[in-house]
């Protein structure tokens, strides 16, 4: 059986500049494989450093480098390309943009339908509005001055629970996944179609030059979390869940709202009276749109009955692990 470009990246950076100098030209096996390789190597710049170890060293090799290029070229290159369609009002085209699948049909199905073991499955596949959002708010602020700096600065405030180490969103998350007792869903177990969602952010947040696309991206994330979230906390009260489960998603059904029309009045505005900023800046939303439109289309197959997943096997996948 072939070995897969992770399996082989893996082992390479274990074994260090040896391993990587002979990795070479190295080529994933699938779009997948791709998408696996290119996560661990992201891990090297954004996952918390005591689980990545001592190969964090090689986070710039030169091998390392060239791949990371290549594999987020590939993970890009479906995404729309600038086409000329600059938007007149970039501050309009994200509202419009954020209008658009504000609630994905598979959350009204969630919210309305689903059993308390699929809700379950459904979170730990969703992952929360802000996986890591904490991390790519720091590193989008990075250059920037004046509003967009400082309401970047509220944004990531509000994320460190106001000073509050208990109301910290990752500390709320890791009490939901307590209260709940959600599986962690190994990488190669995700739908890829999270696999890309997740490099997106990913490839965005390691490269500077896509810094206006970052912006875009993250804007999009918090128009959109705080309608959905309230579809979580509806379907969470239906099944009676307790409060430390509530918590996460109460509090962002009801801040990010505010983190929305903040982003897109004090970031996007100012920083669109540069005609290529607005842009991209619309272009990082729509590729964020495009990503998250695929994910949740697959979730929807996923659970929801008429979309390929029938009744008859309406029992969680995960939780039978």
């Amino acid at each position: 059986m072939q070995r897969t470009l992770t399996t082989r990246l893996d082992l390479a950076l274990r074994r260090g500049d040896a391993g990587l100098y002979g990795l070479g030209a190295a080529e994933p096996i699938d779009e997948r494989d791709g998408l696996l390789a290119l996560a661990v190597i992201h891990d090297l710049h954004l996952a918390p450093i005591d689980r990545v170890g001592p190969v964090v060293r090689f986070q710039h090799h030169p091998v390392v480098a060239e791949l990371k290029a290549r594999l987020e070229e590939d993970a890009l290159r479906p995404l729309p390309d600038p086409t000329g369609d600059v938007p007149d009002d970039a501050v309009r085209e994200m509202r419009r943009i954020g209008r658009v699948d504000a609630v994905p049909p598979v959350y009204e199905w969630l919210a309305d339908e689903a059993t308390w073991p699929e809700l379950v499955e459904f979170l730990a596949l969703e992952g929360g509005p802000d996986a890591g959002f904490d991390d790519l708010v720091a590193v989008c602020q990075v250059g920037l001055a004046g509003e967009p700096k400082l309401e970047l600065a509220r944004n990531y405030w509000d994320e460190m629970g106001r000073g509050d180490a208990d109301r910290v969103h990752t500390e709320l998350h890791h009490l939901l996944c307590r209260a709940i007792d959600m599986p962690t869903v190994a990488r190669d177990a995700q739908p890829t179609s999270e696999l890309r969602r997740s490099a997106l952010g990913n490839v965005l947040a390691t490269n500077r030059w896509l810094q206006p696309e970052l912006v875009g991206a993250l804007g999009l994330l918090e128009l959109q979390a705080g309608p959905r979230c309230r579809k979580v906390v509806r379907a969470m009260e239906r099944l009676g869940a307790s409060d430390d489960a509530l918590a996460f998603y109460v509090e962002h059904a009801e801040v990010d709202p505010h983190h929305g029309k903040g982003w897109v009045d004090n970031v996007i505005a100012p920083l669109a009276g540069d005609p290529v900023w607005a842009e991209r800046m619309v272009l990082g939303a729509r590729w964020r749109s495009e990503i998250n439109a695929a994910f949740f289309a697959d979730l929807a197959e996923r659970f929801v009955p008429g979309h390929g997943r029938g009744d008859a096997d309406a029992g969680s996948t995960l939780l039978a692990v």
